[in-house]
C-alpha cells in the first residue's frame, strides 16, 4: 500500500525509517517500472513499514496487510482516504472532480452515495446481471471456437475486451464494436497509462510552473 504523507519540518516527528537517498532524486534510484517487487524488496530489507523519497514527495510504503489494516484503514482511513491529484488525474478527469481522485469532504461523500445508489447498489447489480451472463457467455463461445479450429487465444486481450464491452453496455447502454470498439478500448488504455505514468511536475512540485503551458 503506497499513501502520500505531507512534508513537514518538525524533527520531533517520529518518521518510519528510511533507505539513503540522494540530493533531489530521493530514492528514485531505488526504484523501476515493477514496482511491487522494488517496494518488497525494500520492505524485506528494511521492514514492512518505510518512508521513500520519490522526488520530494514523501511516499510511506506499507507492505503488511495486518499493519495497514490495524494502524490505518480502521483507526486513521480518514487520513488515507485521498489519493494524490496528479497532472494526469487533473487532466482526464475534469480537475480531480472523480470520486476516485476528488478531496475526501462534502463532495466526495455525495458523489459516493450516487455512485453507491446509481451503479453498486444490490438493486443496479442484479438489473444488469443479464449483461454479465451475456457476454460471459459470449466469450466462452469464442473460446470454443478458437479451440476447435485449433486457433491461438489471448486471454488477456479477450479479458480487456469483455471488461470494456461490459462497461460500455452499464455506463453507455451499447456495444461500440468495429471502429468504434477500437476507438473505446484505445481510449480506456491510454487513460489507464497516463494515470501510472511518470510526470516531471508530480514528483517535484515546486518547479511545476516549468511544465506549465505558455
Amino acid at each position: 500500500m503506497i499513501s502520500l504523507v505531507p512534508s513537514q519540518k518538525s524533527s520531533n516527528l517520529n518518521l518510519p525509517h528510511s533507505p539513503p537517498k540522494l540530493p533531489i532524486l530521493g530514492n528514485l534510484h531505488q526504484i523501476d517500472a515493477l514496482l511491487h517487487r522494488r517496494f518488497q524488496a525494500l520492505s524485506e530489507k528494511y521492514g514492512p513499514v518505510l518512508l521513500l523519497y520519490l522526488g520530494s514527495i514523501p511516499t510511506l510504503i506499507v507492505s503488511s496487510a495486518e499493519v495497514a489494516r490495524d494502524s490505518m484503514m480502521n483507526t486513521r482511513h480518514y487520513v488515507f482516504t485521498e489519493r494524490p491529484q496528479t497532472r494526469a488525474a487533473r487532466a482526464l478527469f475534469f480537475g480531480c472532480r472523480d470520486i476516485a481522485f476528488s478531496p475526501f469532504g462534502d463532495y466526495w461523500r455525495q458523489a459516493k452515495i450516487i455512485c453507491v445508489q446509481e451503479l453498486l447498489s444490490q438493486r443496479r447489480v442484479q438489473a444488469f446481471k443479464f449483461v454479465r451472463e451475456e457476454e460471459v457467455a459470449n466469450m466462452v463461445l469464442k473460446i470454443r471456437l478458437s479451440s476447435l479450429s485449433g486457433a491461438t487465444v489471448d486471454l488477456t486481450e479477450m479479458f480487456a475486451a469483455i471488461s470494456n464491452i461490459i462497461i460500455s453496455r452499464y455506463a453507455l447502454g451499447r456495444v461500440y464494436e468495429g471502429d468504434g470498439y477500437k476507438n473505446f478500448a484505445a481510449l480506456s488504455k491510454t487513460a489507464m497509462e497516463l494515470t501510472r505514468a511518470f510526470c516531471f511536475e508530480d514528483l517535484f512540485p515546486i518547479i511545476r510552473w516549468m511544465c506549465e503551458e505558455k
